[in-house]
């Protein structure tokens, strides 16, 4: 009798294991956002078309990119160093971490991001998705790790109903992180300055100033800053002032290539006004200054972009050309996606 009961019982654990496991998991309803692409815009990145913008995970996203446990001591989020008033950048020459811990590097605008062939100012991430753990993990940023990180999220009710509207359970991954993080991101696109304006045709015309500084623009500063985000998204020497820190060696970093020394990727001059200091680590105050030290001469090197090196290591730039590219700059500001 008992060898009955042991049979009848293993039977009954077999087969409700195998109705739990015919159990669909909960339908949820997350609608994909689309995108508005301004026209000529470069190509996206490829990892758009795997990670869609979604309802739920971009307000998760957003939410995460605000969140302070993110940091060991619960201090520092993403919107600290990147904030919107300033393009998603911040007025700090290097950026400021955890217990006042100064980084390495100027704190980059986030903007067009979905644009990007790579990210970081070495272009050490080819995917958005792969940079958030980045900052996390970094000593002088957050200094926490990713674990610790979900430790904190999982016990928040509204993160795991977020989760849930989002991927359709409440499980908190990695992989969820990054990926609602980088959905937010994307659909920050800024493409509705006075520039796009005058482009197309909607009734906002430059000024004699403007007008002579992008034709100055187009000749002297067009090969690197091109396309309609600013930039080239090539990594350049161009001779601007050393960072005193061993650690920094450019784009040298990533691929440990002596040409690389000191190459950066040419920035974006999309919202530049809200941008300053301006270099890699804040070495100018000002776009006045950048321009000013183009002119007097940058640094020699080896490597140093050909495009100066057949102009003696400088840019001539009369005064008059140097206001008129810089009220043009100004032109490239969008008030709206800076909430201004």
């Amino acid at each position: 009798m008992k060898k009955v009961l042991l049979i009848l019982s293993i039977l009954w654990l077999l087969l409700s294991c195998n109705k739990e496991d015919d159990i669909e998991p909960m339908p949820y309803d997350n609608p994909e956002i689309p995108l508005e692409m301004p026209q000529g815009f470069p190509a996206v990145n490829s990892s758009l078309s795997k990670n869609k913008p979604t309802e739920y995970g971009v307000q998760l996203g957003e939410k995460l990119f605000h969140e302070k446990k993110f940091s060991g001591n619960n201090t520092i989020s993403c919107a600290s160093c990147h904030r919107q008033s300033n393009a998603f950048a911040d007025n700090n020459a290097q950026a400021i971490g955890i217990y006042g811990r100064i980084g390495l590097r100027n704190t980059p605008p986030i903007q067009n991001l979905v644009f990007m062939k790579s990210y970081n100012w070495d272009g050490s991430k080819l995917t958005l998705e792969s940079q958030p753990l980045v900052p996390i993990i970094t000593h002088e940023e957050m200094n926490s790790s990713i674990l610790e990180v979900i430790g904190k999220l999982k016990v928040e009710h509204d993160y795991k109903e977020l989760f849930r509207k989002t991927f359709g359970d409440e499980d908190i991954t990695p992989d969820r992180i990054y990926r609602s993080l980088s959905q937010y991101q994307y659909t920050l696109i800024s493409a509705n300055s006075k520039y796009d304006k005058v482009i197309r045709n909607e009734g906002e015309i430059f000024t004699e100033s403007e007008a002579r500084g992008y034709h100055t623009f187009k000749m002297k500063c067009a090969s690197c800053h091109s396309t309609e985000l600013f930039t080239d998204q090539s990594f350049r020497n161009v001779g601007f002032p050393l960072n005193p820190s061993t650690e920094e060696a450019g784009r040298a970093r990533v691929t440990g290539i002596p040409a690389d020394f000191m190459n950066f990727r040419v920035p974006s001059l999309r919202n530049a006004e809200y941008t300053a200091p301006y270099g890699s680590f804040g070495q100018f105050p000002t776009l006045r200054a950048v321009l000013d030290y183009f002119d007097n001469g940058v640094l020699d090197a080896d490597n140093l972009d050909p495009i100066l090196k057949e102009n003696g290591n400088r840019i001539p730039l009369s005064e008059q050309e140097k206001q008129d590219i810089i009220n043009f700059i100004k032109t490239l500001s969008d008030s709206k996606f800076v909430g201004k």
